[in-house]
This record gives structure tokens, sequence and C-alpha cells, in this order.
């Protein structure tokens, strides 16, 4: 009797310690993300003197809040978040859409043909877009799309199809195709079928899918300043670089315009989290 009590006790005891254990490594992780956001956002309240005094997580004596409205004036606000905005959004939409359809004719159908293309869309992920900057940059010079909107639209949808195809896919086998052929038996079209029955089972996947390829977009450098040139179309991460030269480095106000540029995808994704932990698990459970 006392090796039977004995032995529940153990594995409780086991059990415990390894759950205070899981905390403390979830906090230390915690803490390893959550610092430099907290340096980063003290940063943006210290003034110039503040920044080479003192530890880099000590609190500013008084928020200094020059810094962001020096920041929003070098980074002309108003022109690069609309400009930052507009690649992201029709990038974004026409992403979910375009993936979307892809990935339910891919999951609807076993041909050769759609098994070679679900495959071609695999293969390039494996080759990272930078990579390939001077083949991008010849074919959009080539067709006058350097210096344009749309052409910075262009190369970001062509870039981000493997991977939104290869998850809209992935959660795509996960839909019931019974409410399709019902859809059908009742007369639905091929577009109306979509749009009324497919996209609406898709919403966790597309909110993955769309708070991926956001912060993606958002926070690109690379091919927005490849492709923008002109003070008129360039983004808020091409406009933050402006804050850096090898004369002076203001480094509180660029600071500062991190943390603008950073609040509205984070506003997206608090936004969006509900969908984007369901399609995650979803996709990896099922997939």
């Amino acid at each position: 009797m006392r090796s039977a009590h004995k032995k529940p006790t153990r594995t409780k005891i086991r059990s415990i310690i390894g759950h205070i254990l899981s905390q403390i490594a979830m906090i230390i992780v915690a803490a390893a993300f959550i610092l430099p956001v907290l340096i980063v956002v003290g940063y943006s309240f210290k003034t110039k003197k503040e920044l080479y005094v003192g530890s880099p997580l000590a609190l500013p004596h008084h928020f200094d809040w020059s810094n962001y409205a020096y920041a929003i004036y070098r980074l002309n606000i108003g022109t690069s978040f609309f400009n930052t905005l507009l690649y992201t959004s029709v990038s974004v939409f026409a992403l979910a859409i375009l993936a979307g359809a892809a990935s339910w004719a891919i999951a609807r159908n076993r041909g050769k043909f759609f098994k070679f293309s679900y495959i071609y869309f695999i293969v390039g992920i494996l080759i990272p877009y930078q990579a390939l900057f001077l083949p991008i940059y010849v074919v959009g010079y080539t067709l006058h799309l350097t210096n344009t909107a749309y052409g910075v639209i262009l190369m970001y949808i062509a870039t981000g199809m493997s991977f939104s195809v290869f998850l809209m896919t992935s959660f795509m086998s996960t839909v019931p195709v019974e409410l399709e052929e019902a859809a059908r038996i009742d007369g639905s079209s091929l577009y109306r079928t979509f749009f009324s029955i497919v996209v609406p089972l898709l919403r966790p996947a597309m909110a993955t899918l769309i708070i991926m390829e956001s912060f993606l977009i958002w926070n690109d450098y690379l091919m927005a300043s490849l492709y923008v040139s002109t003070g008129g179309l360039r983004t808020l991460t091409v406009a933050i670089q402006s804050l850096f030269s090898q004369q002076t480095n203001d480094y509180t106000s660029a600071m500062a315009a991190i943390v603008i540029a950073v609040l509205p995808i984070a506003i997206l994704f608090i936004v969006l989290q509900r969908y984007f932990v369901k399609g995650m698990t979803v996709g990896a459970v099922k997939g």
C-alpha cells in the first residue's frame, strides 16, 4: 500500500517540477523577445545625451516627444505611409484571392498538371527572391515596371505566390467537399461556389496568410529599394534608412520611426490573432 501511494506522489512531483521548468523557459524566451522591444521604445523617448549615458534598459528622465515629431517630418509620413499601405494591402488582397483559387484547383483535382503545379510552387519556396535580384530587376526594367507602384505590387505578388499557395493548399485539404457538391447540385456557378462557399471556409487560412505576408511586405526593404528610386514612391522602411548616414546617426529619431512603422502591423496581428492561431494549428495537424 505504501509503494502504491508513493508512486503517484512521485509522478505528481515530477509533473509539478516539469511544469515549473517549462514556465521558467517560456519566461526566459518571452524576455528575450520583449527586451529589444522595450529598448527601442525607451530610446524613442530619450534625448541624444541619454542615448550614450546610462543603461539601455534605463527609463528616460522625461518623455521626449520631439523624436516622434522629427521622425514624422523626416519620414514624410503622409506619402511613405500611404505607399506602404497601398503596396501591402493590394498585394496581400491579390495573393489571398489568387492563392485561394489556385489551392482550390490543386486540392480538388488529381491530374498530373495540378500535381506538377503544386510541385512548381513548392520549389519556388526553396529559392528566396533575394537570390534573384538581378533577373528580377532586369525583368522589371525591361517591362518598364521600375519606379512604378504597380511594378512593386506585381513583384510582391510574384514573389509571394509560392508560399501562399503552399499554405492555402495545406488548409484546403481539410475543407469538406460536400458543401461544394451541394452548391453545384443547386445550380451554383463556379465563381459563386468559390466566393460564397470556399472563401468563407478559408477565413482562418486567409487570416494567417494576410498576417504573414503583410508582415513581410510592410517591413520589406530590399524590393522597395530595388524598384523605387523616387521619393514619392518610397516606403516607410526605405524612409527610415534616410535617418542613418555617414555624417550623422540620429538613433533616437530612428527608434521613434521604427515604433511608428511597427504599430499598424502590430494592430493587424492583434485583430486577426484568433484566426491566425486557428489557421496554423489546423494546417499543422491535418495538412
